[in-house]
This record gives C-alpha cells, structure tokens and sequence, in this order.
C-alpha cells in the first residue's frame, strides 16, 4: 500500500514554531490524511452511538452485560499477544505531558514505562501538540538532553522507560490541522504523527509503537482502533501485531465489556489500566441525574469502596483470563517540603499499592518520580523476580453490572470542605489550563484534567440534588476566584469564572470542559503551510 495516493489537502492553521517543519512534512500529513479518509465517518459513527447509549441509561434502560456478546466472553480459547518487548514487565509505570524536561525526568525515574500523554496531562495548545512530537522524537534519537537558561541540565541516562504515548479522545478536534475544509480528528492527528515519524525508529531500537487509548466506551471503538492500527501498519510497510495498546478501562460502560474489547484488540493488546478519576466522572455523567447515585467528596470515593472494588477486580480476572497485563490507578502525590507531610503521603501511596499488587494487578501508575522507588518496593515485594503475574487467574472474583453500579454503601452528602476543595481545584486547573499547562501540582496532588472534570461534574450533582444550596456554591466561587486572583495576578479569572458557569453551573451537563474551553481559548488560527 501507498502513501502517495490522493487525499484531502491538508491545511496547517497553526502558528509556524520552531522546528514544526521536522514534523509537518508533506508525507507525514498526507499519511494523517489517508487516516482521517478512511477513518473520519468512523469516528461520527461511535460519537453518535456513545450518545444514544447515554440517552438510553438516562432513560432507565437496564445496565449490564451485552448478551449478544456472551459467547466471548464465555470462549476459553482465546488470548490476546504475548507481551512486547519492553512490555513484559511493567511494575511502575510513570505518567506526564510531552514536554522536554518533563520528558527527561520520566524517563530517567527507574519506571519500566512512561506514558507520554497527549490527552488529560497535556493542554492543547498547537505548539504543545507539535511540540510534544518533537520531543518524543529527539527523546528516541537520544537527543533530547538540554541545559536551562537557569542552568539546569537534562540528559537521558543509558536505561530510560519504554514510551507508550496517549493521544487525544475520540470527542476532540484538532482545529489547526484541516482536511477537506474540516478540522482533523485529535486523536488522529496525535496517533498519525507520532507513528509515521517513530514506529520504525522504535522497531530499530527494540520496541515498537506501543500507545495508551482514553476513553473508549464499547467494543465497536476498539473494533475502529484496531483497524486504525491494521491500515497504519500496512500503510507504512510494518508487520501486523507490532502495533501494541492498553486501554484505559475508565467509563462505566467500558467495564461491562473488558472482554469485548481485548477480544476486539487481541492481536495488538497489551493490556487494561483502572483509571479511577475518569470512571467516576463518567459514572455520574451516566447516572447523576439519579438520587441513588449521590457520590461523597472525591477524596472519601477510594478503591476500598465496594463499587470500585468490583471494578478493580473484575479488571485483575479479565486480563489473567485472556493473558492480558492488569495495569493500576494513579498514585498523583507529589513531594512536600514538610518532612511529616512527605512521609504521609508515601505512607498512603503504599497502601494503594500493596493493595493492588495483593489483588493481582502486574504494575501500577505514579505521577512523579519521587513514588517511583516505593512503588517499585511494593511490586517487587509481590513479584520478585518474576516479571507480572499473569498466572494469578483470580478465578474466585465473580461480579455482577449490579455490583459496578452499587454506590447506595458509598453514597453520603457532600462535606462544606469537598464543596470548597472542588470548586478550588476547578478553578485552579482550569486556570492553568488555558495558560497551556496540563498538569498542575495543587495541595500536594499532581491534578489534570481528569481531576478536574471529577470536581466540576460532583459540584453539578450536588446542585443537581441540592445537596448543596447554589448560593452556597455562588459564595465560595467568588472566595476562591478572588484566592486564584490574589495568588496568581497573571490569572484569566473572568475567563476561568466564564468556563467553570458554563460547564459546572449548567442546567445540563457538557460532556467534557475540555471541548469548550479549546475551541474558545485555545484555538489560534494563522494561516501556515498547506
């Protein structure tokens, strides 16, 4: 197969930077081209089905496993690939933005994995896209150390973690790259650049393109990202199965076909990965507008509750079951200063993770590299020298949709505390957002975009159900602008009040903040390459 045949002309709306021209070639955009021609309608398709489902729960239809699709589920014989190299043991893996020192830091941490993050760490603006490219780029040729004017050096030891990149969800636009007169799919754009530039540098180096996918709701979108990967790898000459991807089992309707979709993946799966925050955004997306889901402060919401036990172990068995890694939930503290405070936090990212190594899972996340060491330890202390622990079938766990939705045990009103931290983290998140920063450390968590939409989306439920009075919430969304404002004189704030009305304060909910505010801030056309 052939790059060269026709496609929709590209149009590069996005300011020119520097070096951009190193990822913007004519052949790389014509393969992101060929991508969205064949895979464009695809994506409007699944965008369409996610709503019709959601309108479907809202409704009162029944939450449960697909019976059209139990003959998977029940089939023994399959399996998803054996593990890639640099894939077969992932005890720590560390998350963050593309972004060059970041990057560095990452790699160097002793993880076995870094997931370059494209989606929740990063915010888009177009030269964090094309820059988080580049950055990827000179990090596989090496090339990457660099000195601060501050001083500060960067520079790559012999043994770095495996990059496994996150691009964008399918609910995003790119609307500085244009194809036909339309705005690229994000998630293409991040998928194909990053592919055509560093698949086969990866293969050289002894890896291979090996990528995280968000959000994903049902088999059919893994049905879609597989043939992505099929067409991309024939495209470009690549063996089939080179290709490798763990997904991100973090909305509520993903959980009742894990199997499906490794099954639809098994050819290029590496595995599920429990991601916490976005699961319980995407709970009360589906069912807030239910008392019998009234979920307490995020901060009293823990993998111990039995609802996310469920998860959690039901995530463990379908992955042994299938031959699958079982990846954990992010550990997102971040050093303190205060010795006492340090030592609390280690203390509690311990316990998350000897649970979850005690439960199966064969590696886990952190934020930052200070948790590196003690995440390690506790694998270590389950795995020794064994690699995973793929053989730990956990046969005994059995569970029900019922189970997955049983919240009525967790269920309390909010604290005066988790209205103020929520709105706090919001507003700060947002701020720093629209400034071009993904992930930000506040009070001693490293908070994205995921956290931010778990904050917004509980203060909308509250309001929903008045378990919190709006002037209450009017009150101290004026404290904590007016707190932002003191802190940070640089702050957006009636940009930041604008975005936090439009998308917590709403009568119905948006689905994501992060469709707003990109095409109202974000987005900066100047007419570039075509």
């Amino acid at each position: 197969m052939s790059i060269s045949a026709p496609t929709s002309r590209a149009r590069v709306l996005g300011a020119p930077g520097h070096r951009h021209d190193e990822i913007l070639t004519p052949e790389a955009l014509e393969f992101v081209g060929r991508l969205v021609d064949e895979f464009g309608d695809r994506r409007l398709h699944v965008l369409r089905e996610r709503k019709r489902v959601a309108s479907r729960l809202a409704s009162g239809s029944p939450f449960d496993f697909s019976i059209a699709t139990a003959g998977i589920r029940t089939d023994p014989s399959w399996q998803v690939a054996p593990p890639a190299p640099g894939l077969t043991d992932r005890r720590v893996e560390i998350t963050g933005p593309p972004e060059r020192g970041m990057a560095v830091n990452a790699l160097n941490s002793g993880a076995r994995v870094w997931m370059a993050d494209f989606e929740d760490a990063t915010s888009p603006t177009w030269d964090n896209v094309i820059g988080g490219q580049l950055n990827l780029l000179d990090a596989i040729e090496r090339r990457i150390d660099f000195t601060t004017p501050q001083g500060k050096q960067y520079r790559l030891g012999e043994q770095v973690a495996t990059i496994v990149v996150r691009p964008r969800g399918w609910h995003l636009t790119e609307e500085h790259l244009e194809f036909g007169g339309h705005p690229a799919p994000a998630s293409l754009v991040d998928f194909g650049l990053y592919f055509f530039h560093c698949a086969q540098r990866q293969i050289d180096a002894g890896h291979g393109p090996y990528f995280y996918l968000p959000k994903l709701e049902s088999r059919d979108e893994a049905r879609l990202w597989n043939d992505i990967f099929v067409f991309a790898q024939d495209l470009l000459g690549i063996p089939r199965g080179t290709v490798r991807a763990t997904v991100l089992i973090e909305t509520i309707t993903a959980a009742v076909a894990m199997e499906e979709i490794l099954h639809e993946l098994r050819e290029h799966s590496s595995g599920l990965n429990a991601g916490r925050w976005d699961y319980l955004f995407s709970l009360i997306k589906t069912f807030g507008h239910r008392t019998d889901f009234l979920l307490p402060d995020r901060a009293k919401v823990t993998m111990t509750a039995p609802f996310m036990r469920a998860y959690a172990e039901l995530l463990v068995r379908t992955c042994h079951k299938r031959g699958a890694h079982a990846i954990g939930g992010m550990a997102a503290q971040v050093p303190s200063k205060d010795a006492a405070a340090h030592q609390a936090a280690l203390a509690k990212v311990r316990l998350d993770k000897e649970r979850e190594a005690e439960d199966g899972f064969d590696g886990s996340w952190v934020a930052h590299p200070a948790l590196v060491p003690v995440c390690r330890e506790v694998f270590d202390g389950v795995l020794g020298t064994r690699p995973h622990q793929l053989e730990r079938t956990r046969d005994d766990v059995e569970v029900t949709a019922a189970q997955l939705v049983s919240v009525r045990r967790t269920s309390a009103p909010p604290t005066p505390e988790g209205i103020r931290t929520n709105i706090a983290v919001a507003l700060r998140y947002f701020d720093a957002w629209l400034r071009g920063q993904g992930a930000v450390a506040i009070d001693g968590l490293m908070e994205d975009a995921a956290t931010a939409e778990i904050a917004r989306v509980q203060i909308w439920q509250w309001l929903r159900h008045r378990a919190v009075e709006r002037s209450t919430v009017l009150d101290l969304l004026e404290d904590e602008l007016a707190a932002l404002g003191a802190e940070y004189p640089w702050a957006a704030v009636d940009q930041v009040r604008a975005l936090f009305e439009r998308t917590t304060l709403a009568k119905e909910l948006p689905d994501f903040f992060t469709t707003d505010a990109y095409a109202r801030h974000l987005v900066q056309h100047t007419e570039g390459q075509s």
